[in-house]
């Protein structure tokens, strides 16, 4: 029987009698399992900022936007041709029971004024739909009531980062900015959302009242015009459903005929952050499997090591046969050795991977994001590494004849 104790003694002298020759044949392993905790958590942090941005649009989410013009031959890009009005997203939310909610959006960049302040930002015409798909609330102040979209109010909702760059620490309800030189009196200030996965600032951001932006802001060209409509399914599923009955009601809408194009577009999010989701993913396993290769040649350095321990070792492994060792124990012996040794470079290479995780949060964009199983999964892969190249010395150790290796010199 195998005396287990004994055996994993003797195997932890044989290491630490050589320390430096320990210290690089863990090398491999300690570089290897680094480098795929800081992979893996690379990409399993891209795939959470893809979730959280596609959270922070809104759930369930479709878009809908205007078409494409054409004039003189040259094709203009989505939106160019004003064909969406805020009708059609009224008219899909009462007809179509997939549907939840359907927000207008007019958007356009302008500079606004407060006092001796002022700051380019996005003024987005809509309603309060919008902060409900998006599941944005008002910090303080109100939302806009049906009396300021019915009549075309001049108020305003900041974000926060238009809020500091236009007032400091004054409270800015009640007061009035100026917006293309017309002046609006600040309502509500939204909670603060920070930047999103693309470094774009998401409280940079003005509200008006859709009918305001279209009639006093923005100078469209047709009434009721917007360029695009934020749709809200019951569920995820549903927004797969409904989006042949969108386009089929918008056609009939916009009378257009069945040898005629679509002249709108329609955006699925819950597809877009799926195929987002799992392009990911990929990308996620193929950096792990890349920096796994650390750890096979580490544990080809770990089989390297251990065949030329065993030549130098093999008066000992004779003497040992020669006083009752058997083939198991000399076996079991240089199998402990090169377990002991992937697994010290494992958990070594596991403190260097959360130095290198926060490195790459410091000096770069990336948000890696460790989870448990990210470190587990190299950490176990190193110590099957070590096995795995450590059974051929161990059986040729196992194997030596006890009379050649007490002659051996």
């Amino acid at each position: 029987m195998i005396n287990v104790s004994m055996i994993s003694s003797i195997a932890f002298r044989a290491i630490k009698a050589n320390k430096m020759r320990s210290i690089l044949t863990s090398l491999g392993i300690i570089i290897g399992v680094a480098a795929v905790i800081i992979m893996l958590a690379v990409g399993n942090g891209a795939q959470i900022s893809i979730k959280s941005d596609m959270q922070s649009m809104g759930s369930n989410l479709i878009i809908i936007r205007s078409g494409v013009a054409t004039s003189s031959g040259a094709r203009g890009g989505h939106g160019s041709q004003p064909t969406m009005k805020k009708a059609d997203g009224d008219a899909i939310q009462q007809k179509i029971d997939a549907i939840r909610l359907a927000a207008p959006v007019l958007q356009e960049t302008a500079q606004i004024v407060y006092g001796n302040a002022n700051w380019s930002t996005q003024i987005t015409g809509t309603d309060n739909r919008n902060f409900e798909i998006k599941e944005w609330d008002v910090a303080y102040g109100r939302n806009f009531s049906d009396a300021d979209v019915k009549n075309a109010s001049k108020v305003a909702i900041l974000g926060q980062t238009v809020v500091e760059e236009l007032f400091g620490d004054v409270d800015p309800l009640n007061h009035t900015i100026r917006i293309k030189g017309q002046p609006f009196r600040v309502i509500g200030i939204m909670d603060e959302r920070g930047q999103n996965s693309m470094g774009a600032d998401q409280d940079d951001e003005v509200f008006i009242p859709i009918t305001t932006a279209q009639k006093k802001i923005m100078g469209i060209q047709f009434p009721d015009q917007v360029k695009m409509i934020i749709l809200q399914a019951v569920d995820s599923q549903s927004t797969y459903t409904a989006q042949e009955e969108i386009r089929q009601l918008l056609r009939q809408r916009h009378n257009l005929g069945s040898n005629k194009e679509d002249d709108f577009v329609i955006r699925n999010m819950t597809q877009m952050m799926e195929m987002m989701e799992s392009s990911t993913k990929v990308m996620t396993i193929l950096l792990g499997s890349i920096a796994s290769i650390s750890l096979l040649v580490g544990g080809i350095g770990i089989m390297n090591i251990m065949l030329v321990s065993v030549t130098e070792r093999t008066r000992e492994i004779g003497i040992r046969m020669a006083i009752g060792a058997k083939s198991w124990d000399i076996r079991f012996q240089f199998l402990t050795e090169a377990l002991v040794l992937s697994l010290i470079g494992g958990i070594v290479g596991i403190i260097f991977g959360f130095i290198g995780v926060e490195l790459v949060a410091h000096f770069s964009t990336l948000t890696p994001q460790v989870s448990l199983f990210y470190v587990l999964l190299p950490f176990s892969f190193a110590g099957f590494v070590g096995l795995f190249f450590g059974f051929y010395p161990a059986y040729k150790a196992s194997k030596l004849n006890p009379i050649n290796a007490l002659r051996y010199e």
